[in-house]
């Protein structure tokens, strides 16, 4: 797997991430195809990267509009149970009743990885470390100073402000909280009992919260807080330029998010057949990273749809998968890919 530092510089629409794609034929099978749209909606922590995608999808198969509204993890559920979609996103895999609840049928498509940065606005601290104790005492309410005794452990020499801490979460149902708030549960029993690993978890023990809509919200909060501390997806941390804090991994040792550092937590993953992973706390690399799925149904009732969510998938799972790098996503392994592509091609009708 190869790493770039390449990163694209371009506006974000924060709400909804569409784009008209025109595809030439990427199988004999479909030289003649009519025009499909295909809509979707869910995750924002994928949403840069599937911008990206439909800019490039439209160079190689002309037939396809792809529509995808960045609406969280939580609504792109809700909205594949409910079939108001011809496809899902979210970075928190569907629990078995979730599926159940589909009515004809799905299947998780994996399609990145990547890491949830802690991000903070602390003027004069420019690399805070915070250890696998002290991170979820913030977030569980337990620590609510910056120059608590625990914080200026991990930070020894830094002059850390004697002003309360001001945590930034999610408002709305999301995967990235999933992943952020499974790797805390993961490597801290107070925080599984007080809060857990949840979509939309109530945040007991946190007073003075902030909340923001999608990854650009929580980002947005930051910036223009001091002493405000919160969770987002990677690439919003660097475009929205946002000091990011060394978490301790589980070999003890602090390390800031990074394309390099998530493939590395990564590498280990195992995919079962339904490609459904709870990533908590790996054995090396960057701690706090997850995966990310489109969830799209085995039976359309349009044959020209089911045709065309099997190019889309067989594209973003082959030549898509290049641009994951740019974009400092991870992409999912060669094997996984071509497992997902035969499971897609054989049962989605």
């Amino acid at each position: 797997m190869k790493f770039s530092t390449t990163v694209l510089s371009r506006a974000f629409t924060t709400s909804v991430v569409a784009a008209t794609v025109s595809f030439a034929p990427l199988f004999a099978t479909v030289a003649q195809a009519q025009q499909v749209t295909l809509n979707g909606a869910g995750a924002t922590f994928p949403a840069p990267l599937y911008e990206r995608y439909a800019r490039e999808i439209r160079k190689k198969l002309p037939n396809l509009r792809i529509n995808y509204q960045a609406i969280g993890s939580g609504g792109g559920i809700r909205q594949t149970i409910a079939g108001t979609v011809d496809f899902g996103a979210s970075d928190a895999a569907m629990t078995d009743a979730d599926i159940a609840k589909v009515k004809n049928g799905v299947i998780l498509v994996p399609t990145a990885g990547g890491a949830v940065a802690v991000v903070y606005n602390l003027p004069g601290v420019n690399n805070l470390r915070l250890s696998r104790k002290t991170l979820p005492a913030i977030f569980s309410g337990q620590i609510t100073n910056w120059n608590d005794p625990a914080i200026v452990a991990d930070n020894p020499g830094v002059n850390l402000p004697s002003i309360p801490i001001r945590a930034a979460v999610r408002a709305d149902s999301s995967g990235t909280t999933f992943i952020f708030t499974n790797h805390l549960s993961s490597i801290n029993p107070y925080f599984r009992g007080r809060v857990g690993a949840n979509t939309a978890p109530k945040w007991a023990g946190l007073s003075n919260i902030l909340k923001g809509k999608g990854n650009p919200g929580v980002a947005n909060l930051v910036a223009r807080t001091q002493g405000s501390i919160g969770y987002v997806e990677f690439q919003y941390a660097r475009e929205n330029k946002l000091a990011m804090a060394q978490v301790q991994n589980k070999k003890g040792q602090f390390l800031a998010p990074s394309l390099q550092a998530a493939n590395t937590a990564l590498s280990g993953v195992n995919f079962p057949d339904n490609f459904r992973v709870f990533v908590g706390d790996p054995n090396d690399g960057y701690p706090i990273v997850g995966l990310t799925w489109i969830m799209v149904y085995r039976q359309y009732a349009d044959p020209a749809k089911a045709n065309a969510i099997k190019q889309f998938v067989n594209w973003i799972l082959t030549d898509g998968q290049q641009f994951n790098d740019d974009l400092n996503y991870t992409s999912i392994p060669p094997a996984v890919r071509t497992r997902a592509i035969n499971t897609v091609n054989s049962n989605v009708k």
